[in-house]
């Protein structure tokens, strides 16, 4: 079949480090392995607009600014980047659009996608939740400040002809919050393979001492302190020890809390580290635990799973689709630190549940392959395509 020209609209993407922009990026290099022209356009990492290709994937940045609540983060004025979408949608001319945010690159991207009638496919990895520390949002506001973000967001992927999320727990949010009707769950999807091989490729060492592993932004609403004050709470007989990879604007106070509660010879906080350093501290792992309460889906989380490692994970918005409780792991209720204390305890005490959990872990993982994702991907592509072939022919 005749490859397809794709834009992607991503409000974020590597260099940057977050599960939507690992997402966004598999997806291009996935969608350009298989032949198709991929064009992304993104805020520019560096501020200055440019034009890069790598991996088969064409990058446009728009010009963009440094957030002044996040100097790590970078955020594209309307008025620049408006024109820089319009002009970059007549120049690629795609036949199909696909948007993975609706803030400003992803709005324009929209505006000009509808605007010219191509279609348009929207996915959706915002929460409030995730942004309510870098606003000024005063706190007794952002509740309101949150009914206002997801109107805004119905509004803007109203106009896209398909809209998906990572999760079915993803869409009701999607409905209930947003009042789109007709999305459906795509999952981000793993190279499962990448992991499960590192994973078992490496010589276990029974003498070792057990690692629990946390991934992730060093932010609110990922609540490493609960994390970090139940594995403080583990009994006397029980040695582990704890790796926080990640940064953020919360490291320096968790890293306070680790040496106030006395264990910060047992905690090593790594900052952000290569992906294949990541790779192997997932095969070092015994286990993953992902305290977040704002997860559409989590790939650490898949990523783990796919290491052959059992899961504790808050019993919090998509994380249940992951953790199956006794199968591949433990929900927790968030905030009862205690009780993420004894789930913990019971699986480093026991390499035989560990080994099963993992097993399991890696059974569930089967349904999140990228190939899957990347085919349905592929055929919403190609159907919406050849629908607005029929239109525009008809309309002749």
């Amino acid at each position: 079949m005749k490859p397809l020209r794709v834009l992607i609209g991503a409000e974020t993407y590597p260099p940057d480090v977050n599960g939507a922009a690992r997402f966004a990026e598999r997806l291009a290099t996935g969608l350009a392995g298989r032949g198709h022209e991929i064009h992304v356009v993104t805020p520019s990492p560096e501020g200055a607009p440019f034009r890069r290709s790598a991996d088969g994937v064409t990058v446009h940045g728009v010009r963009s600014h440094r957030y002044f609540m996040r100097p790590d983060f970078q955020v594209c004025m309307p008025w620049e980047a408006s024109p820089s979408v319009a002009a970059l949608m007549e120049e690629i001319d795609p036949d199909v659009v696909h948007t993975q945010a609706h803030m400003v690159v992803g709005r324009y991207v929209v505006h000009a996608a509808s605007r010219t009638g191509r279609p348009l496919v929207a996915t959706n990895h915002f929460m409030p939740e995730n942004l309510a520390a870098h606003t000024p949002i005063p706190r007794p506001l952002q509740r309101i400040g949150y009914k206002i973000a997801w109107k805004d967001l119905g509004r803007i992927f109203g106009k896209a002809d398909a809209v998906t999320a990572p999760t079915p727990r993803a869409v009701e949010l999607l409905v209930r919050s947003a009042g789109l009707k007709d999305a459906f769950p795509v999952s981000c999807g793993i190279d499962a393979e990448r992991y499960h091989c590192a994973t078992f490729g490496a010589m276990p060492d029974p003498a070792a001492v057990p690692t629990v592993l946390f991934v992730g932004r060093m932010d609110q609403e990922k609540r490493v302190d609960e994390l970090i004050r139940a594995f403080a709470a583990l009994p006397a007989g029980v040695d582990a020890r704890l790796e926080l990879i990640g940064d953020g604007p919360e490291r320096e106070a968790w890293t306070g809390l680790v040496e106030t509660l006395g264990v910060g010879h047992r905690v090593r906080f790594r900052g952000f580290v290569s992906e294949e350093e990541l790779v192997e501290a997932y095969a070092r792992a015994d286990v993953f635990c992902m305290p977040g309460i704002a997860e559409l889906q989590s790939l650490v989380t898949l990523e783990a799973m796919a290491s052959g490692t059992p899961v504790v994970a808050a019993d919090a918005m998509a994380l249940p689709h992951l953790v199956r409780p006794g199968r591949n792991g433990w929900l927790y209720t968030p905030g009862d630190v205690p009780e993420l204390t004894t789930r913990l305890a019971a699986l480093l005490s026991d390499p035989a549940v560990r080994r099963r959990m993992g097993a399991a872990s890696l059974d569930i993982v089967a349904e999140h392959a990228i190939g899957a994702t990347l085919d349905t991907f592929e055929d919403l592509y190609r159907s919406l395509a050849a629908r607005n072939r029929v239109h525009i022919s008809r309309a002749a």
